[in-house]
């Protein structure tokens, strides 16, 4: 299967899938899963079959081609997986709102557009799906209006700057070179001084950076995760940001090349210096600005910040480890956050809307595979042996302390810390603690919201006892961009990178919990206890609340609240608000009074005679 068939596969779907649904709702349902599903085939068996054709010849005077390499295979197969498992989950968490053709037809959309920018083999292309992706994500931000509507605004504002960014980027490359067909800029752009690739990598940046979050570009993440409908917050955190990622990727090694990358910018302040030290600064600060949130997505939304840092820091390192890391970890993430924002939508749609984690508590007993899910999701994400995010955060640190950076390689540990406050609160406050009463009868959640978890949980176990599966995709990638190829075993890796053997983890893993198991066949009977007795020195839990330390924070909140805040965004908003008054001021001379304009008229020819009886004209 071409790329181009893929994508006509990807856009016919998302148009479809609108059209059936003026007829029947289940038969849109079922066609949806049924194009997702039928994505992923058809990407998954294109592995291996590099190819770049031309599928618009002299588009204004440029070719449009697609591509279809290991890199934009790598992607697309991750855009194509998250896409499919959010619309499973979609089916309940959807069914009987309003808008349900639309909600499908626009995630299908900006599923589709992901595919297009991936492989595109051209900056036009790129663009172009670029837009349409941005434009149906505005959509499903603002599906639920009111405040929706505010956070989609933030995020297509923000969007069109970025935009511009790009758009310039690209007029400056045509305008060198005739061509925006990567290829070619790719062997024409070597021979380029280094003030020009550096501009043009600042422009890309900052589209980049905004679609990605990294800081001081992120205001509008946390607003868009909390106000999207959770299948979609999965599609956001999961890929959607990643575009920003294979953007930064495709520009720096793809287009501009390793060498000339390692010479763009001032010394002590390569772009790519640049690049870490900002990937470090999103790891800190995000990381502990979600300690102190109470909403679960808007928790989920700055861990995706965070967790977008150590991408950053990766891929600005400039080494084939560091590379394959960055690459094992934007996969990683993709699964280990999609499955979260699941879970939180699963409590969500059971719970009748509850996002509050202080409201929330004891759900293990009614929901006990979306906690096993969540708990698997969570020690991915913190990086915990026999998960995926061990080995990828074991790449990132084995890489920045073999190339000596030693703070860099702290922040990334401190970030790791914060994961597991951030972690814990999220689960132990949703679903361990005394279950509220008003949920006695609550119900697991549907099937169709369990399998993608479920999915998602068995991936995040798969690749960590077993990284070479995906590795052997990454280090082919590695090698493609021109860096050395990084090669693994099934289980582990070689001297190349350092001795590390997952099965030999999970034997270790297996004796501990073999012993603990022993200890616990020898040892007295549990004796049951009330469970206003197992919390807070047995003291009466207050209404509403699950037990006294619900809010175990609050200490760290006081210290730290009045420096943890998004100062950012604040400054935005500031300007916004300046700019705002300035603009109505300028719309006072549209006074609808056609004598105003006539004054208007009479006082500018006044100007032009007396400019040019004294000369100026």
């Amino acid at each position: 299967m071409s790329a181009q068939g893929i994508l006509i596969t990807a856009f016919a779907g998302a148009g479809l899938s609108y059209a059936l649904g003026l007829t029947s709702a289940r038969l849109r349902e079922v066609f949806a899963i049924v194009v997702s599903v039928l994505l992923v085939c058809l990407i998954a068996i294109t592995h291996g079959q590099g190819a770049e054709h031309v599928y618009y010849p002299d588009f204004l005077g440029l070719d449009l081609v697609l591509r279809m390499d290991a890199l934009a295979w790598f992607f697309a197969i991750t855009v194509s997986m998250v896409g499919c498992l959010s619309v499973i989950f979609s089916l309940h968490y959807v069914r009987g709102k309003e808008k349900e053709n639309f909600y499908y037809f626009a995630l299908l959309l900006v599923n589709a557009a992901m595919l297009g920018i991936v492989l595109s083999g051209d900056l036009l292309s790129f663009f172009i799906f670029w837009e349409i992706m941005s434009w149906a994500a505005f959509l499903l931000i603002s599906y639920k209006r009111g405040r929706a509507l505010d956070a989609g605004l933030k995020y297509v504002i923000m969007s069109i700057l970025g935009s511009c960014a790009m758009l310039l980027a690209l007029l400056y490359l045509y305008a060198n070179y005739n061509t925006l067909v990567i290829s070619d800029l790719a062997q024409q752009i070597r021979s380029a001084a280094g003030g020009f690739p550096l501009w043009v990598m600042l422009a890309f940046a900052l589209g980049f950076g905004i679609k990605c979050a990294l800081i001081p570009l992120h205001t509008w993440l946390p607003d868009a995760h909390s106000e999207a409908p959770s299948p979609f917050s999965a599609v956001l955190s999961g890929i959607l940001i990643k575009m920003g990622i294979y953007g930064f990727i495709l520009v720096m090694y793809g287009v501009v090349g390793l060498k000339l990358l390692l010479e763009v910018g001032a010394p002590w302040l390569h772009f790519h210096t640049v690049l870490c030290w900002l990937g470090a600064i999103t790891i800190l600060i995000p990381t502990f600005i979600a300690l102190l949130q109470d909403d679960a997505k808007r928790l989920l939304a700055w861990s995706s910040i965070g967790q977008i840092g150590y991408i950053m820091l990766a891929i600005g390192v400039a080494t084939s480890l560091g590379l394959a890391g960055a690459l094992f970890h934007t996969l990683n993430h993709a699964v280990f956050k999609a499955l979260l924002f699941l879970a939180v939508g699963a409590v969500e749609y059971k719970t009748g809307g509850v996002r509050d984690l202080n409201r929330l508590g004891g759900l293990i007993r009614r929901m006990p595979v979306t906690f096993a899910c969540a708990l698997i999701g969570g020690l991915g994400l913190i990086g915990v042996p026999l998960t995926s995010g061990f080995v990828s955060k074991w790449l990132i640190y084995k890489t920045l302390i073999t190339e000596g950076h030693p703070f860099l390689a702290l922040a990334a540990l401190v970030g790791t810390w914060g994961a597991i406050l951030y972690v814990y609160k999220l689960l132990h406050n949703m679903f361990l603690g005394q279950l509220p009463e008003k949920y006695a009868n609550l119900e697991a959640a549907p099937f169709s919201m369990q399998l993608p978890l479920m999915i998602c949980g068995f991936i995040i176990v798969l690749f960590g006892i077993l990284p070479g599966i995906p590795l052997s995709v990454i280090g082919g990638i590695v090698g493609t961009l021109g860096f050395e190829p990084v090669t693994a075993t099934l289980t582990g890796f070689g001297p190349q990178i350092g001795p590390l053997n997952t099965l030999n983890l999970c034997a270790a893993f297996a004796g501990v919990l073999l012993v603990i198991v022993a200890f616990r066949g020898i040892a007295a009977r549990p004796k049951p206890v009330s469970q206003d007795d197992s919390y807070a020195a047995g003291a009466a839990a207050p209404a509403g609340k699950y037990h006294h330390t619900v809010r175990f924070y609050d200490p760290l909140e006081r210290m730290t609240g009045g420096y943890l805040r998004d100062w950012v965004d604040q400054f935005y908003l500031s300007a916004a608000g300046k700019a705002k008054g300035v603009f109505n001021g300028v719309r006072r001379i549209y006074t609808g009074d056609v004598r105003t304009y006539v004054m208007y008229i009479v006082a500018l020819l006044t100007f032009l005679i007396f400019a040019h009886t004294a000369g100026w004209l």
